[in-house]
């Protein structure tokens, strides 16, 4: 089960870090994905953490967010800066099934889904 929270209200310029935790005992070895879905559109891939902590990003958010994992704390990050009003979204955390293989990019490798926290970026 992953539960998304730390959204919120932000101004265009802003930071912001959402958290993503996970229940289970073995969180380590599941790669961790973030993504968002804006009101409209289609949902759309960010940032994933393999389980062994290769990082891989989108092209609209590499330079200005970053996602990391807390194996201790069975909680994935995903930190934002320099946030915009298009950042404006439902953001989901996602993660594959062990020891994954397969592309991070791919929203169908994700096995189990957060229930999403808001971000609103005001101009």
């Amino acid at each position: 089960q992953l539960q998304a929270f730390g959204g919120g209200l932000v101004q265009a310029g802003g930071f912001l870090r959402v958290s993503c935790r996970a229940s289970g005992r073995t969180f380590s070895i599941y790669g961790m994905g973030w993504f968002r879905q804006a009101p409209g559109k289609e949902r759309e891939f960010l940032a994933a953490i393999s389980w062994s902590g290769v990082k891989y990003y989108a092209d609209s958010v590499k330079g200005r967010f970053t996602i990391s994992r807390d194996n201790a704390k069975n909680t994935a990050y995903l930190q934002m800066n320099s946030l915009k009003p298009e950042d404006t979204a439902v953001y989901y955390c996602a993660a594959v099934g062990p020891y994954y293989s397969g592309s991070y990019y791919d929203t169908d490798g994700y096995r189990y889904w957060g229930q999403g926290t808001e971000v609103t970026v005001s101009s």
